[in-house]
């Protein structure tokens, strides 16, 4: 627990950003809820992927290695949010093999142990292989490359909602959650200078700004052309 009154104006406004990215990424966690909610109604997968939750999952592992006193310091707040985030992920990808067809669950549980494979080379490696400084080096790294793929994984989105001309697979919300979560630990890992948490939520946060402009742009086109009568008349 943090004591206010002795922190300066500083330490406070870290700290705030630091909670403020953990309420907002709490948000992006439970949003699959409802496609789960589906999966368990309906017994079936039907065609979601349960890939992006691995990956998921992966990230929010890197990550929370990252935070911890062994490998950084001072940034206990990414890995609280990133502890939480993994405990979803690995609740979401379970039901999935439970819910799958063979096929689905076979990849599924082998990827669920590629991940658990991945994450203790990287933690053994980085331990037993590399020396204080190295270690931070070598896992800020990871998790910058780590953060910058997840961030990127939206750019598909975008493509789609330019080529269709449409907002309906960009849901406004789960954009919006996403720029404040980038927003607020790009400001966390600023005040704190750490080039590792500040540069690939810099990076999701231009993509947010690049989200919510398309959003604005598409949703008020598609508005206009609503407007436009179904017959026009040219006389």
């Amino acid at each position: 627990m943090i004591s206010f009154d002795s922190c300066s104006f500083y330490d406070i406004c870290s700290y705030g950003a630091g909670v403020a990215g953990n309420i907002f990424a709490f948000v992006l966690f439970v949003s699959p809820i409802p496609t789960f909610r589906r999966i368990v109604r309906n017994h079936s997968t039907e065609q979601f992927s349960g890939l992006p939750y691995v990956y998921a999952l992966l990230n929010c592992l890197i990550c929370f290695w990252y935070a911890l006193p062994c490998v950084s310091h001072g940034v206990f707040l990414v890995a609280t949010v990133n502890s939480v985030g993994a405990v979803f992920q690995l609740v979401y990808v379970m039901f999935f093999i439970v819910f799958a067809d063979n096929t689905k669950k076979l990849k599924m549980s082998g990827s669920l142990v590629a991940v658990f494979v991945a994450f203790f080379l990287i933690m053994y490696s980085s331990l037993y292989v590399f020396d204080k400084e190295t270690r931070h080096m070598f896992v800020g790294y990871l998790t910058i490359a780590s953060l910058i793929s997840m961030f990127a994984s939206p750019l598909s989105i975008i493509r789609l909602v330019i080529r269709t001309k449409s907002v309906e697979f960009m849901p406004f919300y789960l954009s919006l959650a996403t720029f404040l979560m980038s927003i607020s630990f790009f400001a966390y890992g600023m005040l704190l200078d750490d080039f590792f948490i500040y540069i690939p939520n810099g990076i999701g946060s231009i993509l947010g700004v690049i989200q919510l402009l398309l959003y604005a742009y598409y949703s008020r086109k598609s508005r206009d052309d609503s407007r436009l009568p179904l017959i026009v008349s040219y006389q």
